[in-house]
Order: C-alpha cells, then sequence, then structure tokens
C-alpha cells in the first residue's frame, strides 16, 4: 500500500503525464506566411429534408393521343418521325360523342400503308350493345374474353393483321370501348388510367 503522503504526488505525476501526452498528440494549425490574408471559405448551409411531398401532376379525366398509349410507345413514335392526328370515334355509323381516335403515321413523309391507329370511349351499355350488333351484321366477329368483349374485323376485309390474324379490333367492358388497328394492339392502351 502506497503511504498517504505518496498518494497525492503519484496523482499530481499521473495527471501532468495525462496533460503533457494531450498536448503532444494536439495538431497545431499551420502558421501563415506573415504578410498572407486568411481566404474566407464560402460554406452553403445544408438543405433542410422537406416534410412536405411533392405534389403530383393531376391526372386528366380525359385521354389524349399522348396519354392514351404508353409513353415508351410515344417515344419509339417520334424516333420514327410519327405524329398523331386526333379524329372522333366512330363504331360502326356511330360517332361516341365521348371518345378520341388517333392516328400515329410520318404524315409529312410519303403516303403510304405505315402507321397506327387507337381509339377510347365512355359507352353506355345500350350504345354498346347497338354498335356491337352493327358490327356482328356486317360480318364482324364476336368473342368473349375475361377482359371483355372483343369485335374483330372480317378476315375476307382486314389489311393489317397481328400474329395471330387479328385486324381492327374493338374491345368493350363496362362503360368503356378500346379500339386498335390489330388485337394485339390492344396492349398498348393503357387507359384507362388506374
Amino acid at each position: 500500500m502506497i503511504p498517504p503522503r505518496h498518494r497525492f504526488a503519484t496523482r499530481a505525476v499521473v495527471i501532468l503525464a495525462a496533460a503533457a501526452l494531450l498536448a503532444s498528440c494536439a495538431a497545431s494549425p499551420p502558421s501563415a506566411a506573415p504578410d498572407a490574408t486568411p481566404t474566407p471559405v464560402a460554406t452553403e448551409p445544408a438543405p433542410e429534408p422537406s416534410t412536405t411531398p411533392e405534389p403530383e401532376p393531376a391526372a386528366s379525366d380525359e385521354p389524349t393521343c399522348e396519354t392514351l398509349i404508353g409513353e415508351t410507345v410515344v417515344e419509339d413514335f417520334a424516333s420514327l418521325g410519327w405524329t398523331s392526328q386526333t379524329e372522333p370515334f366512330y363504331i360502326g355509323s356511330f360517332e361516341v360523342a365521348e371518345g378520341i381516335q388517333c392516328v400515329w403515321a410520318d404524315f409529312d413523309g410519303p403516303a403510304g400503308d405505315h402507321g397506327q391507329m387507337f381509339g377510347w370511349a365512355r359507352i353506355s351499355d345500350e350504345d354498346a350493345s347497338a354498335t356491337q350488333s352493327e358490327l356482328v351484321s356486317q360480318g364482324w366477329i364476336r368473342e368473349e374474353g375475361p377482359e371483355g368483349v372483343y369485335i374483330t374485323e372480317s378476315p375476307a376485309t382486314t389489311i393489317t393483321t397481328d400474329d395471330e390474324g387479328y385486324g381492327m379490333t374493338y374491345l368493350y367492358a363496362s362503360g368503356w370501348v378500346k379500339l386498335a388497328d390489330t388485337k394485339q394492339g390492344l396492349l398498348l392502351i393503357e387507359w384507362p388510367k388506374s
């Protein structure tokens, strides 16, 4: 055991050693040249995180030629030099007032049969039934599927077909109808937005 008079001296030595050790570890700032003026350093305050989420653009209740189909499809058409023209939406002789039909093609280039057609409209059950009956009476083919009722142009009058042999096709579902120049083309229509 350390005698009491030596305990005080031991503590003092330990404290002085610790202070000397800390002093030797502290970095001293570099000395500036006597005629150098310190250059101020601009600092920007860190941005504060926003607690309010950015508002998403409001989706339109009505489709346009650019929103009816997917954004990448629109970009692909644009890369080909294609633009769209809006036309009234007809099913046989019936014009659907609340509809849009879009034809995508190179309207500035030479005339040809290269293009795509897409359409969408709201339709009542009565008008859906009447237009389906009119098309079937003209030789169009009616098929039911899980998505709704398909009415496809007769193979005898079809100009363009998809891989399965389907030409111009309407897809009827509850409250709306889609149109594309082929049945597979209906898959490119992304309306109504979910």
